[in-house]
């Protein structure tokens, strides 16, 4: 089975020889759109190319997905997926039997990795020190190491239970947290207490951590707001490595100012790049990183394997991983 393989992925020139030479062992033919994207997080283009496609691989244009039926698969190069998570696209997909897949399963444990980290620097008061170091370099013997405390068996809640809240959950275990994660539907099969809607108040009140992992969508967007903020018990650390579209900042900021909220690290904002005036930059006790939490210095190689092991299940008919559609 001979398949015309399309994509827009801007991968780093190690990565791209990766890509071609697994396509090419495989027998396929490739199709480099020359309107390549700069950027996982960017929207492709259209691309009059991806017509001769089987496979779709990258970030391709929603309205050419669609218009596109001789697509017999889409591989997402992102773990996010919300410019194809619209009820016309699903429904387009579906009614014509193209499954859609992500790449989450690359960003999971980065993502995960770099939660546990400011995790454990916050309880360490690690963040406070390093600050010291580059301000006034005092002696902060008594305000550090008598307000530090351990991760070890701590409350750790979940907003969004997917590739990433599973294998951060995989990561607490050895700390002997309990973990609980919100899902609007569960499955049964989490291994981790679940709560909806009904329970999310009292999840709130008792969690240390609560780490927000919720992609961009219209029943997620501001879903940290004032009243959720106000229900965490007071003094916990908030988290987000999802989408800054879920989190109104104004309220976060507010919490942050009165002490209700203790710390927040946040690794995704609205807008990016975050303009340096913004006012996240200066609330106390915040601390930014610049959505860098999925990355890796092999991510480009790593979404190539990512992409050829999932081709080998699509020529076996086998179940795709990271299946979305």
């Amino acid at each position: 089975m001979s398949l015309t393989i399309w994509t827009n992925h801007g991968f780093r020139p190690g990565a791209l020889d990766l890509f071609k030479q697994g396509v090419a062992a495989a027998g396929h033919r490739l199709i480099h759109s020359p309107k390549a994207s700069a950027s996982v997080l960017a929207a492709g283009a259209a691309d009059p190319t991806m017509a001769e496609a089987d496979i779709a691989y990258g970030q391709p244009d929603v309205a050419d997905t669609m218009r596109l039926t001789r697509l017999r698969w889409v591989a997402l190069s992102t773990a996010g997926y919300t410019r194809y998570d619209t009820p016309e696209f699903r429904a387009a997909m579906t009614a014509r039997g193209t499954p859609v897949t992500s790449a989450s399963g690359v960003f999971a444990d980065p993502c995960a990795q770099q939660m546990l980290g400011c995790m454990l620097a916050l309880v360490r008061n690690l963040p406070a020190q390093l600050r010291n170091q580059d301000g006034p370099r005092e002696w902060r013997y008594l305000e550090d190491r008598f307000t530090a405390t351990v991760l070890t068996g701590q409350n750790v809640l979940l907003l969004g239970f997917g590739a990433i809240g599973q294998r951060l959950a995989e990561l607490l275990a050895p700390f002997g947290c309990k973990v609980t994660a919100y899902r609007r539907t569960p499955r049964g099969d989490e291994g981790v207490t679940i709560v909806t809607d009904a329970g999310l108040s009292a999840a709130l009140a008792s969690a240390d951590h609560v780490v927000d992992l919720l992609p961009d969508s219209p029943a997620t967007k501001l879903f940290m707001n004032a009243a959720r903020f106000a229900a965490m018990k007071r003094g916990a650390r908030f988290y987000n490595v999802g989408r800054g579209t879920t989190v109104d900042q104004d309220a976060l900021i507010a919490a942050l100012t009165s002490g209700q909220v203790g710390a927040a690290y946040l690794d995704v904002m609205e807008p990016e790049p975050l303009p340096p005036t913004h006012p996240l930059w200066r609330a106390p006790n915040c601390y930014l990183t610049c959505h860098i939490g999925g990355g890796r210095r092999e991510q480009d190689e790593e979404l190539a394997r990512h992409f050829l092991a999932n081709l080998r299940r699509f020529e076996k008919g086998e179940p795709l991983a990271d299946r979305i559609i």
